[in-house]
């Protein structure tokens, strides 16, 4: 009783509904219902439909605990979803509940009645635990980031000089600066240096051993002074994601999808490029899926330097990956140390030789963890940038900017304080310089007429106002 989820990368997920610890009638219904989401307009990511399976899992391990036996959908009490929904209440996490709930929901046999009144009650939204960064802690991590990116940067573009003038022959041939440039062009070419292979044991492949004519002009053997001379290496790939973070406030899942900017065709003569930069956001939904921002270099302040900077510090790995792969078309391109295959999720893009994409996580962690840090800086991060940096929706609504970012965290609570006590000291400073005065008058003044709200043949209140 499987499942297939194919994802928008055209990968293919399954889940197993005959390994669920309830009876079979049950386990097709959970299938059934599963299977009407897994299509593309629906979820596009084995992300989403993992998550998805974890807490059908946790729904099938309560039923198991329960004194009823529930055979199918219709065994269902309302007394049973209730006892559910109570038990998800003592966690933080109402995902269990509320996720699995509006699955059944779709089922025609729970689209009415006392359990489907049980299945669309709605819980009080928690508050988000994820705070902003303060200002110290914020300038730290964007200065980390830098730090670590424009060594990579700088690194590559002095490399290149080297590899460029080596092109033009401007070296002596098998000096120090000739072998060099001879070493980077085989790794420009290849992705690797000059190697033999030596037969190992415990791989296939063998072991790849720089050749020893290079040891002294490259400086030894180490990834610093081999093919990290062209690409960047997986923590500063993580340091570009960061910075990408702090500059624009996108998300992880954003960065680490991110295609090769597309440059407007006409610079100007002024040589400032103008990028597109397309972006997708999966949990928009169906149609909502892409939006593209223009970012302009048109100075080192500018949005526009970073994505020049990527571009430049990406070049000979996006080269080779398109030699490989065409069409891979991403941003972030990095090589790893460790040949041989290494996994990765359905969701991400696979490795194309020693080539990997985007940020993962995982990755983001290792690089906190590395600058003595705590989690991942991203989510926080984003949070900061959002909330106190732009003070406007980001690739989500203004509802969503409201209550998920403004009105939740405490910097901006705190800084909120100062602002609405100079609003009500100007209102009250407004309000004390004008006062209402009431004369009541027996009779009307010389040069008044009657009007259709005021009839001075009667006693009547004229109201003046005098400034003060």
């Amino acid at each position: 009783m499987v499942v297939f989820h194919c994802n928008a990368a055209g990968r293919v997920k399954e889940y197993d509904f005959a390994t669920l610890p309830v009876d079979e009638a049950l386990q097709r219904s959970l299938a059934a219902l599963f299977a009407r989401r897994c299509v593309p307009q629906t979820w596009t990511t084995h992300r989403t439909s993992r998550g998805m399976w974890r807490q059908i899992v946790r729904f099938a391990e309560f039923l198991v605990e329960q004194p009823e036996h529930v055979r199918d959908l219709d065994d269902l009490s309302a007394a049973m979803v209730r006892r559910w929904r109570n038990s998800v209440v003592m966690l933080n996490d109402k995902r269990p509940f509320t996720e699995v709930a509006l699955l059944l929901h779709e089922d025609p046999r729970l689209q009415c009645g006392p359990v489907a009144d049980e299945l669309v009650r709605r819980f009080r939204r928690a508050q988000s635990a994820t705070q902003s960064y303060s200002h110290d802690e914020f300038q730290l991590i964007k200065v980390a980031a830098r730090r670590t990116f424009r060594a990579a940067l700088a690194r590559i573009e002095h490399n290149a000089r080297h590899l460029h003038r080596w092109q033009q022959g401007e070296f002596v041939e098998d000096s120090p600066d000739w072998l060099v440039g001879h070493a980077l062009s085989v790794l420009a070419d290849t992705g690797s240096m000059p190697e033999y292979t030596m037969k190992n044991a415990r791989t296939k492949e063998g072991a790849h051993l720089l050749k020893k004519r290079y040891h002294g002009p490259l400086g030894g053997t180490r990834a610093e002074v081999t093919w990290q001379r062209l690409f960047l290496s997986r923590m500063e790939a993580a340091a570009l994601g960061v910075l990408m973070m702090a500059e624009y406030g996108w998300n992880l899942s954003v960065i680490d999808g991110l295609a090769v900017p597309k440059a407007s065709p006409d610079a100007g003569h002024d040589g400032r490029p103008t990028y597109r930069v397309a972006l997708e956001k999966p949990r928009r939904g169906a149609g909502r899926y892409h939006e593209s921002r223009n970012f302009t270099d048109d100075g080192a302040a500018s949005a526009g330097r970073l994505i020049t900077q990527a571009l430049r510090a990406t070049r000979f790995a996006r080269a080779l990956v398109e030699q490989m792969a065409p069409g891979t078309d991403r941003l972030i391109v990095w090589r790893t140390g460790n040949r041989g295959h290494v996994w990765v999720r359905g969701d991400r893009h696979p490795p194309v030789g020693d080539f990997r994409f985007g940020v993962s996580s995982f990755d983001a962690s290792l690089w906190a963890q590395a600058q003595g840090l705590t989690g991942s800086p991203f989510r926080r991060g984003r949070r900061t940038v959002v909330a106190l940096g732009r003070r406007e929706p980001t690739q989500h609504s203004e509802q969503t900017f409201d209550r998920s970012y403004a009105l939740v965290d405490k910097r901006v609570q705190a800084e909120a304080v100062e602002v609405i006590a100079a609003g009500a000291e100007d209102a009250l400073g407004r309000a004390q310089k004008g006062v209402l005065v009431a004369e009541l008058r027996d009779r009307p003044a010389a040069g008044d007429v009657e009007t259709a709200t005021a009839d001075w043949s009667l006693s009547r209140i004229l109201c003046k106002s005098e400034v003060i």
